[in-house]
């Protein structure tokens, strides 16, 4: 039987934590996820700033 991966908001935090929590549920660098979602932040005008409320919101912390 395989084990459920869930999504869960990291202690290792820089505001949130939801970056941190992404990077460890895609086995990614968080750093790496922190740029992509400045860079979509800007890209679309500010958007990325209201998801990460929202994520933050969501994602249970762990």
């Amino acid at each position: 039987m395989a084990t459920q991966k869930k999504l869960y908001r990291s202690r290792k935090r820089m505001i949130a934590g939801v970056c941190g929590g992404l990077g460890e549920y895609f086995n990614t660098d968080p750093t790496l996820v922190r740029l992509l979602w400045v860079l979509g932040t800007l890209i679309t005008g500010g958007a990325g700033v209201l998801g990460y409320i929202l994520a933050w919101i969501i994602i249970p912390e762990k």
